[in-house]
């Protein structure tokens, strides 16, 4: 099979019409053309494959929950599920609903209340959170380009009531630790990560490889790990709309706002989407469209 040929084939025959309306409550992310659209694959024994705009940065927003969540299931094990639970939402990712009758405890780590948790616990371990971030993002696959668009973090952190609302709400319960704007600047910062297509298919490839990084040979996290983080990304990744994703897509995947999404088969590949228009499920139009031919086609997924 000729996969290039078949990504530029499936962009073809996406909607004449693309629904989506780029993320405007970041101001700085309106900016951005909603006419872009990348994407790239790469398989565990590492042939990659790619259309469009697939080497273009963009922030990857909340698919960077992913990354913060393994570095503190990294530190924190089992003690982690005793301060953010894993179970889907079913609200939007910035909801104030649940936490109320859930006692201060997020659903889980791919919402906003989740992820400022999972900021919470690394603060008590990073003694410098944002170079530690990075730097444990660099360890992925080796790409030390990678790093922080700091116009889109002042954009965030100009824009982050929600959030703040959020932290102290859960802080009323003793589910919050951290003085309140350190956890939102080191959250706003691990949104405003910014990568590729290329470069975020390459950095997740360990969750398709048993938690070992086939580009460095690093072990990253167990496979019992790998085996969890993908469960919660299947069950979470897409928010509310993660029941859909898995209905037509079939994999583990983690959106952002920022148009982007990436799906992984385990033992196979990973593959990265960017289309900045959203649903109005906050999850990228044509991403979905185009992972759901994608997997129809190829004829693998999970299920």
């Amino acid at each position: 099979m000729n996969v290039n040929h078949l990504l530029s084939v499936l962009h073809a025959n996406l909607p004449a019409e693309n629904s989506g309306r780029v993320a405007d409550y970041i101001p700085e992310l309106a900016c951005v053309d909603p006419h872009k659209f990348g994407v790239h694959a790469i398989t565990v024994d590492q042939h990659e494959y790619s259309f469009g705009d697939s080497e273009e940065g963009f922030s990857i927003q909340s698919i960077a929950k992913v990354l913060s969540l393994t570095m503190a299931y990294q530190r924190e094990n089992q003690e982690l599920w005793k301060r953010v639970g894993v179970e889907p939402s079913g609200t939007p990712f910035n909801s104030l609903i649940q936490l109320e009758a859930d006692a201060g405890i997020p659903r889980n780590p791919m919402i906003n209340a989740g992820a400022l948790v999972v900021c919470d616990v690394l603060l008590n371990y990073l003694a410098h959170p944002q170079q530690d971030l990075l730097a444990f993002v660099h360890s992925l696959s080796g790409d030390f380009t990678i790093g922080f668009n700091e116009t889109v973090a002042a954009s965030e952190r100009a824009n982050s009531d929600r959030n703040r609302a959020l932290i102290e709400f859960m802080r009323s319960f003793g589910n919050i630790h951290n003085p309140t704007d350190r956890i939102l600047d080191f959250y706003c910062s691990l949104c405003a990560l910014e990568m590729s297509c290329a470069q975020l298919s390459r950095n997740f490839l360990f969750l398709a490889n048993k938690g070992i990084s086939p580009i460095t040979g690093r072990a990253i996290v167990s496979s019992s790990m790998t085996k969890r983080l993908n469960a919660i990304m299947q069950l979470c990744g897409l928010y509310d709309e993660a029941g859909e994703f898995a209905f037509r897509v079939g994999l583990p995947g983690k959106s952002g706002v920022g148009g982007g999404i990436v799906a992984l088969l385990p033992g196979d590949y990973c593959i990265t989407v960017w289309s900045p228009p959203l649903n109005h499920k906050g999850n990228s139009f044509y991403g979905m469209a185009f992972l759901e031919q994608f997997t129809s086609e190829v004829g693998d997924s999970i299920f």
